[in-house]
């Protein structure tokens, strides 16, 4: 409520006087995938911590609904499903072809549904979500599809981006914003989104040292030691900057909306066991990040995944609530705003709640295609998703 006073009098202040200044913000992504996230490695050491996440999640919801903060949940298509045979009436008709076998998620054995087989299935921590508010369900792909990866190739990712859409809009999510499984960004694979009505997807960190620790590529390359010793380092100590990023650009030179919008990265939240000097300086660093977007009307993108949080469960929530902490004193101080990545995406336009509703309704209408349509995902382009969004907007400006 604060929050909202304090934009509806920046806001009159603004249009009085002609110009329009974002507050900062504050964005979180969590990306929500159970056992589809990492099955090429062996189960049973992550056993535990993959059940575990399934208690943090309301965990997690409870926390946002106190501090009345947005999320967006990336999550995997296969987890929408009730039941075996659902899942498998939305595989894509074209499967990746991976260069690396242990790859392929649909070799993955499952069992009958949810209560058998709850590393594979979480329809009900789904409506869970869906019952919070300010929570967005986006995607993580349908199969935590890797676009880096030798062997696949940009047709099965749109086979696969289309199974994504449909098996979430039967359970009534239109799916606006996405998480590319590993990271692993492609400027080909981005071009593709609007043929799915999906407006927004988070890029790696920015600037030369959050570049090349998070670079995009295979996973193997992503694992090198100096990258991941880079990533360690860089959670308590300043490597790569504050990770803050300013609003996504609303138009290129030709005049045209940049979309999808790239919502990057800022800070991955670290949830090892660790001493409680390298915890204290893991808060500040997120905190400084949190500060300068605050301050300098800028957003910062806050990500993690709900297992990260299982092994170390009452700690590594006392930690994020610290976060939050900070957050809400920025809203308080400064009217820092707490969005999904949609929400960022569609501030992005322009600043305001109209442009935000422009590009709701087109995405929304662009996702239907794969649904009631028998077409596949790229007959979603005759809406003229980029022009009709572009004109739309201009039409909004004053």
């Amino acid at each position: 409520m604060l929050q909202n006073r304090f934009w509806a009098r920046e806001s009159s202040r603004n249009i009085a006087s002609g110009t329009f200044h974002q507050p900062g913000a504050f964005v979180i992504s969590l990306d929500f995938e159970l056992h589809w996230g990492v099955r090429e490695f062996p189960l049973e050491p992550r056993r535990s911590a993959l059940l575990q996440a399934r208690r943090v999640v309301p965990r997690l919801l409870d926390l946002f609904q106190e501090f009345e903060v947005a999320a967006t949940w990336a999550t995997v298509g296969m987890l929408f499903a009730e039941t075996r045979q659902e899942m498998q009436q939305y595989f894509p008709g074209e499967m990746p072809s991976y260069t690396d076998a242990r790859l392929d998620p649909y070799t993955q054995p499952v069992g009958a549904d949810e209560e058998e087989d709850p590393l594979h299935f979480a329809p009900s921590l789904i409506r869970a979500i869906q019952r919070r508010p300010r929570q967005e369900i986006g995607s993580h792909t349908f199969s935590h599809y890797y676009c880096c990866e030798p062997g696949q190739k940009l047709s099965q990712f749109k086979a696969d981006l289309k199974s994504a859409v449909a098996i979430a809009a039967a359970r009534g999510v239109a799916i606006q914003s996405i998480v590319l499984p590993r990271n692993q960004v492609r400027s080909d694979y981005v071009a593709v989104l609007p043929e799915f009505g999906i407006g927004a997807y988070r890029g790696v960190q920015r600037g030369y040292m959050g570049r090349y620790i998070c670079k995009a590529g295979p996973f193997a390359q992503q694992r090198s030691p100096v990258r991941r010793a880079g990533r360690l380092l860089d959670a308590y100590l300043n490597l790569s900057g504050a990770g803050v990023f300013p609003w996504p650009d609303p138009a290129n030179p030709a005049g045209d909306i940049d979309f999808p919008s790239n919502v990057p990265a800022s800070r991955y939240f670290r949830c090892d066991p660790t001493p409680a000097w390298a915890h204290r300086m893991q808060i500040a660093r997120i905190a400084a990040g949190l500060r300068q977007a605050s301050e300098h009307g800028q957003i910062f993108h806050f990500w993690g995944h709900p297992e990260d949080f299982a092994t170390n469960m009452e700690d590594s929530l006392a930690t994020l609530r610290q976060v939050l902490k900070v957050f809400r004193s920025e809203r308080e101080a400064r009217g820092m705003r707490s969005l999904t990545m949609s929400e960022a995406a569609g501030l992005g336009l322009g600043g305001t709640h109209e442009n935000i509703s422009i590009l709701h309704s087109v995405l929304d209408r662009a996702s239907i295609h794969p649904v009631c349509g028998a077409t596949a995902g790229p007959s979603a382009a005759s809406c003229g998703l980029q022009t009709g969004l572009s004109r739309r907007v201009r039409q909004a400006e004053p």
